[in-house]
C-alpha cells in the first residue's frame, strides 16, 4: 500500500487488489459450485469451463474437480480484471448483480452451448438453470461490490487521527 502525501490516506494497489478479489471469488464461489453439484442442485460440474479440453468422465473425478476449480478461479481473476477496467467507479451491489447475470447469459446462452461447455438451456432442468443463475448473481455481486466499495467508499473517508 502506498500513502498519499497530500492527505495521508493509504492507497490500495488496484491490480493486486483485483487479483486478490478474483482469486477469492473463484475459490469461494467455486467451492459453493462444487457443493451445489454434489447436492444435486445442478447437473453442470465445476469443470464446465474446461469441458472442451478434457473428457467428460474425467471431470467427474476428484482430479477433474480440482482442475475445474482452478480454471474457475482463473476465470474469476480475469472477470475481476475486466470489471476493474470497465466498471470500477460504479457504486452499489446492483452493478455486480448485473455483471454476474451478464456472465451467466454469455456462458449459458451463447458461449457454453456453442463450445460444448454446457447444454442448450432448453435441455437443462429448472433446478440447474436457477441454481447456476443465482450462483453467478452472487459471484458477480462479490466481485463488483468488493471493487466498488474499495474504490468509491474508501477514497472519500477521512483518516482517523488520534491525539
Amino acid at each position: 500500500m502506498k500513502r498519499d502525501k497530500k492527505e495521508g490516506k493509504l492507497l490500495t494497489n488496484r491490480w493486486l487488489f483485483v487479483l486478490y478479489i478474483g482469486f477469492f471469488a473463484g475459490f469461494i464461489w467455486g467451492a459453493i459450485k462444487i457443493v451445489e453439484y454434489y447436492l444435486k442442485f445442478t447437473k453442470i460440474t465445476i469443470g464446465f469451463l474446461v469441458e472442451p479440453f478434457f473428457k467428460h468422465d474425467f471431470l467427474h473425478t476428484w482430479q477433474g474437480t480440482l482442475i475445474g476449480w482452478g480454471f474457475f478461479t482463473v476465470f474469476s481473476i480475469i472477470a475481476a480484471f475486466i470489471y476493474m477496467v470497465s466498471m470500477w467507479k460504479l457504486q452499489g451491489p446492483w452493478w455486480g448483480l448485473g455483471y454476474g447475470a451478464l456472465w451467466w447469459a454469455a456462458i449459458y446462452l451463447l458461449i457454453g452451448p456453442l463450445s460444448g461447455m454446457t447444454y442448450w438451456i432448453y435441455n437443462l432442468d429448472l433446478d440447474t438453470v436457477l441454481s447456476d443463475f443465482c450462483l453467478f448473481l452472487l459471484w458477480g455481486m462479490f466481485i463488483g461490490y468488493s471493487i466498488s466499495i474499495e474504490y468509491t467508499d474508501v477514497r472519500t473517508r477521512r483518516p482517523i487521527h488520534k491525539t
